[in-house]
């Protein structure tokens, strides 16, 4: 676990908030790494052990757990989450192909940041987009019948948002 990230002294205080509001029990961890994750987007190794003390749960299963489920994030996200859909028709209308070259322009695999923090690159099974596929959504926007030049038209527009930021 030594890869782990820390909260920051912000995040940590919210994450005592977090374990007022559940039970002192093995069963409120799930519901626990759930909150904390949707409050700082995942989970680190001080709310690891700030959990296994509160639900009276070892760390190591605390941290099965979170290695098990594939919704717990042991890495900060990158500012932009792309989701690249998966699903039947996304598959058969070239999904593989528009992931091949995300993961080509963004140097980084399945489940990684890019090195600039700006981008976190996931698969999903399905985001019920199927007439548009293939689709990707960054953040909540959604952007379909895709082709690898709309794909570097998209991360271009992204990425000189940043710079105007």
């Amino acid at each position: 676990m030594a890869n782990l990230s820390l909260h920051s002294p912000n995040e940590t205080g919210a994450i005592e908030d977090v374990l007022l509001n559940f039970p002192a029990s093995p069963a409120s961890v799930i519901p626990l790494l759930q909150k904390i994750q949707e409050r700082c987007g995942y989970i680190s190794e001080t709310d690891l052990t700030r959990v296994s003390r509160y639900s009276r749960v070892p760390l190591s299963s605390v941290y099965a757990v979170v290695t098990f489920y594939s919704q717990f994030r042991l890495d900060r996200p990158g500012k932009h989450m792309i989701r690249i859909c998966q699903g039947t028709a996304c598959h058969v209308l070239g999904a593989g192909e528009i992931l091949d070259h995300l993961k080509e322009r963004l140097e980084i695999e399945e489940g990684q940041t890019t090195a600039d923090g700006w981008f976190t690159l996931e698969s999903v099974r399905c985001l019920g987009c199927c007439s548009l596929a293939p689709v990707i959504m960054i953040g909540k926007e959604t952007f379909g019948r895709l082709t690898r030049k709309d794909l570097d038209e998209i991360l271009a527009a992204y990425r000189e948002k940043g710079k105007v930021a």
